[in-house]
């Protein structure tokens, strides 16, 4: 399949779900459109020939994130009957924010120019897995280290203070 062909179908798939985000009643099924936005975008970066970042948007965000909205929502227990209708001063104020966001956002873009359909070899090979671990072994080695060093000490702190208030009762 022809990669432009794909990405217009990633695209239109990110921007009907983003929509139904915005629109949707229920705030359950907005979360879950919102992970299929997610989604989309991680189809996007694999594109992009980023596998490392797309791996990371789903782990991250479409597993850790929206488990925790999905817990705030269910937790919160939303009924529409207590829901306090919105001024239309606040309506209004509500789109001139967004069409000047807008705005700036044209303003911003209309400057830039848009590179050609073809990379370089070199371009092509920068957001590989493989490329980012020679990256990250190599120069950055002894940062890595230290922090994971660092999260080994934060976790075993967090289970010492745990079992510690576990004995107190």
């Amino acid at each position: 399949m022809n990669t432009s062909i794909l990405f217009l179908i990633l695209s239109v798939i990110s921007i009907v779900s983003a929509l139904c985000v915005i629109f949707a009643r229920n705030p359950v099924y907005s979360v879950l459109m919102l992970i299929v936005v997610f989604f989309s975008i991680a189809g996007h970066l694999i594109l992009l020939r980023a596998e490392f970042l797309a791996i990371v948007n789903i782990v991250v965000y479409a597993g850790a994130i929206m488990v925790l909205f999905l817990f705030v929502i269910m937790m919160l227990n939303l009924n529409l009957a207590v829901e306090t209708p919105t001024k239309l001063l606040s309506k209004i104020a509500a789109v001139i924010a967004a069409g000047l966001l807008l705005i700036t956002l044209l303003g911003a873009v209309k400057g830039t120019e848009v590179p050609g359909p073809f990379l370089s070899a070199k371009a092509a090979e920068i957001g590989t897995v493989k490329n980012l671990g020679k990256v990250l072994f190599g120069e950055f080695l002894l940062p890595f280290e230290l922090s994971s060093v660092l999260f080994l000490s934060a976790m075993i702190g967090a289970v010492m203070l745990g079992k510690k208030n576990l004995n107190e009762n």
